[in-house]
């Protein structure tokens, strides 16, 4: 069976006007993707059908934390999802999924698999760079932190090399 499949929804048979599905979003869904930069992940994923005559509205509205590590520290933290994201679905002749805010199904489609939509808005959600909030207040005590305070440029210079007051003799 398609680990996909549980992310279909079915619109025919369907009313027009605005249908709501709810997805809990875990580790699992990302397994499927092989997508392995995130620790746990606990979202919930309501996405709002707008049936319409000719088309359809997706809305998608994620929320929850995922637990990443950070780039500096390696040291795990929550990191909170707020997002949200829209698509249009149209119908013809051919499929075509090009646009970023415009999906199109062959006619005759009965259902439309959203996985890849929560995948990329939760993914695309996360920084490039992913920094622990301790470190940012400073609250954030680590013994890789102190390593790489120690090795930095800055810290030698003011610390262990006495050569530098004499050169700071010369600006006076």
């Amino acid at each position: 069976m398609d680990p996909l499949a549980k992310y279909d929804i079915k619109f025919i048979g369907l009313k027009d006007g605005i249908h709501n599905f709810d997805f809990e979003i875990d580790n699992q869904f990302f397994d499927i993707f092989n997508y392995t930069e995130l620790n746990n992940c606990r979202i919930k994923s309501i996405v709002q059908l707008d049936k319409k005559l000719n088309l359809l509205k997706l809305k998608f509205y994620s929320k929850g934390s995922i637990n990443i590590n950070c780039d500096l520290s390696n040291e795990p933290f929550d990191y909170i999802i707020d997002e949200k994201y829209e698509i249009v679905v149209k119908f013809d002749d051919r499929f075509n999924n090009d646009n970023d805010e415009i999906l199109i199904l062959e006619h005759g489609s009965y259902k439309v698999n959203i996985a890849q939509y929560i995948y990329e808005m939760i993914v695309l959600s996360v920084p490039i760079k992913k920094l622990h909030p301790g470190i940012e207040n400073g609250t954030l005590k680590s013994n890789i932190l102190k390593k790489l305070e120690e090795l930095s440029p800055t810290s030698r210079i003011k610390n262990k090399d006495p050569r530098w007051n004499k050169l700071k003799d010369l600006l006076k």
